[in-house]
């Protein structure tokens, strides 16, 4: 019987040879200039050459005030076009379509002038509430951050509307809190999303494909669930997106008992994204959470949940996972461990990521290269 996952696929003008798809993770590669860097292309070579049929670039942020961390890449002016350039063909030269995720942090970012729908406190801080002047020029930020990376030559651009960032605060009733149009029910709630999705279709044109990083839940009291992310998703079809990626959680429920059971879970996401794919028949769907083994992956896909599969700590894990899972590596994957989370502990003291389970000479080359 011939696998599900090693069969291709096409997502508008993306040719994918297989349904594997390198998901965003952030890792803390750029410098604080915000450029693309050798670590940051070296990275996502080995990502090319894994044998993933699709890498997607993790959160290149439109504006300044959107920053979630100071080591993340900008797309806010012309002047970032040739680096981003560069890290396209980096991905296309190993013969994979590569995407760029487009994104805002809102109140998530560790910035003075952060902004948000309302002021709901984070971290300690108080978000300006988004007036607006604002809203406009954010909507115009996405455009013109998605027209910069067609220019740099990327196959495709994603809405960051995750992890409870700024598109999916505009969404959840927990963060907005507006009185205005852009707030109180789900129809004004989901129309600063919305906008951006349209701002974003119209600076690229044609059928250049735009996806939407797809918040189903967020794990949280008061937050947004499936009965409002649903049809929202029936709206992101409606408005032309080429593809969901599916996820759940965000930074208030990541640390929770619950979802931290969860995140144990195989592919504990999938039935969100289920949902979603019953949901909006013909837009393909990317499922993740924590896929670890080729069994899962091919059994997500074959159980209608998803159209794709999503990897991303354990790609990061093991580079070698899609060559593995297909055979043309006869070694055993090495997994992602659900209660080390290095990655995540160098990442929140702005450290570049590695992974425990590389083995000690990498970790050690990785660690002199970056001069620790």
């Amino acid at each position: 019987m011939t696998r599900l996952l090693f069969t291709p696929l096409r997502v508008r003008t993306l040719a994918l040879k297989n349904r594997i798809v390198c998901l965003p993770l952030y890792l803390a590669y750029p410098e604080p200039d915000h450029e693309v860097n050798a670590l940051v292309l070296d990275y996502y070579g080995e990502m090319a050459d894994s044998g993933a049929g699709l890498v997607i670039v993790e959160n290149v942020t439109v504006e300044p005030c959107g920053l979630g961390n100071p080591r993340t890449l900008l797309v806010s002016g012309d002047e970032f076009v040739p680096g981003l350039s560069r890290l396209a063909r980096t991905i296309q030269a190993r013969g994979v379509p590569a995407v760029v995720q487009i994104h805002h942090a809102g109140r998530y970012a560790r910035r003075p002038d952060r902004i948000a729908p309302s002021a709901v406190e984070t971290w300690g801080a108080w978000p300006k509430p988004m007036e607006a002047p604002d809203i406009d020029r954010v909507i115009a930020a996405f455009a013109a951050a998605a027209r910069r990376a067609r220019e740099a030559g990327f196959d495709g651009v994603e809405l960051h509307g995750g992890t409870g960032y700024l598109l999916a605060q505009f969404l959840s009733p927990r963060t907005n809190l507006r009185q205005d149009g852009y707030g109180g029910g789900l129809e004004g709630r989901m129309r600063f999303p919305l906008e951006v999705v349209q701002a974003v279709r119209e600076a690229v044109g044609g059928d250049y494909p735009v996806g939407y990083r797809f918040l189903a839940d967020e794990y949280v009291p008061g937050g947004l669930t499936l009965e409002e992310s649903i049809p929202f998703a029936r709206a992101l079809a409606r408005a032309g997106i080429a593809y969901l990626s599916v996820m759940t959680g965000c930074y208030d429920s990541f640390m929770l008992p619950g979802y931290l059971e969860e995140d144990r879970t195989e592919a504990f996401m999938s039935r969100h994204a289920q949902a979603v794919r019953v949901a909006v028949p013909g837009v393909p769907v990317i499922a993740a959470g924590r896929i670890q083994r080729p069994e899962t992956a091919e059994a997500v896909l074959r159980g209608g949940m998803a159209d794709l599969v999503g990897l991303a700590r354990v790609i990061f894990a093991d580079p070698l996972w899609p060559r593995k899972a297909s055979g043309e590596i006869a070694e055993p994957i090495n997994p992602c461990i659900p209660t080390c989370n290095l990655c995540v502990k160098r990442i929140s003291v702005q450290k570049p990521a590695f992974c425990g389970r590389w083995s000690k000479e990498r970790r050690e080359r990785f660690l002199r290269r970056i001069g620790e």
